[in-house]
């Protein structure tokens, strides 16, 4: 029987209910978590890049401790950028907010376009659990 437990943090439960993906999920000592696009709470991404990429960062971290870990947790780390060459700098700015040595693993990928229009920016993680 497969084990694993659904994570979903205090005001995201409309994500599993609506659109039927978990925020995470608890696999043994790792954490899968699906992709997080910084939209604030009116659930439009900000037009500002240094903002939106904030606010995504603050939903991972938000899914991290409704795990019971955090950014120093995490071993793996996938972001899907549209205009990748145009806001990666800024995007590496407020990356190294929240992610400090021993950096993961990281891979950024350009795409045209994400779910939430206006996005620029999805962050996917896998982290070690304690």
């Amino acid at each position: 029987m497969v084990k694993k437990e659904v994570v979903i943090p205090k005001g995201q439960e409309s994500y599993y209910e609506t659109y039927h993906f978990a925020p995470a999920i608890k696999d043994g000592n790792r954490l899968y978590c699906s992709g997080v696009i910084g939209v604030g709470a009116d659930g439009k991404p900000a037009a500002d890049p240094e903002a939106q990429f904030t606010c995504a960062f603050d939903t991972v971290q938000a899914v991290l401790a409704a795990a019971g870990v955090g950014f120093a947790h995490v071993i793996e780390m996938t972001t899907f950028h549209v205009g990748l060459q145009q806001h990666l700098a800024t995007f590496m700015k407020i990356k190294d907010r929240y992610m400090q040595k021993p950096f993961p693993a990281w891979t950024a990928i350009g795409i045209s376009e994400l779910a939430f229009p206006g996005g620029i920016v999805e962050i996917k993680v896998i982290a070690q659990l304690d």
